[in-house]
């Protein structure tokens, strides 16, 4: 499904996207759809492979809240809803995410080169150069993260080897857990450490 970016009725832009999602991953999900330049035929073709059942939407915004208020912003250039025996949202060509304090401040920030929504389950799947970092610079690097919200304290969580790069260390290790906010992590099964100058920190 391509939407018109100049259509000025807001309104059928939100009629799409409940069309696009379930009743209930829309009542999760507040969809808004910015300008920008399409695909080419090719692309859309090759992303959806010719399959059945299968909408997409261009440059996403996806806000999660909470009691009213805001606790994630998901930006992604690509959005495909694929109805399948367990339905899913797939994000095929990066995504990007900011999860928010209580007074609306970044907490950390997430970017995946792809992404997999399971809305029966409410979780995400993250692959692919994925990295995360906290307000403290804490730096996360995996290539497969899950995003769980239903796991209080520990919404991110992964059994794949891990790099985390702090202000004086870099450390590997097989296994993560964590809150949303990165803030306290556990790499499950270290195996290795190398101490850093905090000069050699990098700035972003």
């Amino acid at each position: 499904m391509v939407i018109d970016p100049t259509s000025k009725n807001l309104c059928n832009w939100r009629v799409k996207a409940e069309k696009l999602l379930t009743p209930a991953a829309f009542t999760f999900l507040t969809i808004v759809f910015f300008p920008a330049c399409e695909n080419t035929n090719k692309e859309i073709k090759d992303l959806a492979g010719n399959r059945l059942g299968v909408e997409q939407a261009e440059q996403v915004n996806i806000n999660y809240t909470l009691g009213g208020k805001a606790k994630a912003t998901l930006l992604s250039n690509l959005m495909l809803r694929v109805q399948d025996t367990m339905p899913y949202v797939e994000f095929p060509k990066k995504l990007h995410v900011d999860f928010y304090n209580d007074t609306s401040g970044v907490d950390s920030r997430l970017d995946a080169f792809y992404g997999k929504y399971f809305e029966s389950q409410s979780r995400v799947l993250l692959k692919d150069s994925i990295r995360i970092t906290n307000i403290k610079g804490d730096t996360l690097y995996c290539n497969e993260l899950w995003w769980d919200r239903s796991k209080l304290k520990h919404e991110f969580y992964t059994d794949k080897p891990v790099k985390i790069r702090t202000k004086t260390q870099i450390i590997d290790g097989i296994g993560m857990e964590s809150a949303q906010d990165f803030k306290n992590w556990v790499i499950l099964h270290p195996v290795g450490f190398i101490n850093i100058p905090a000069s050699q920190f990098p700035v972003n």
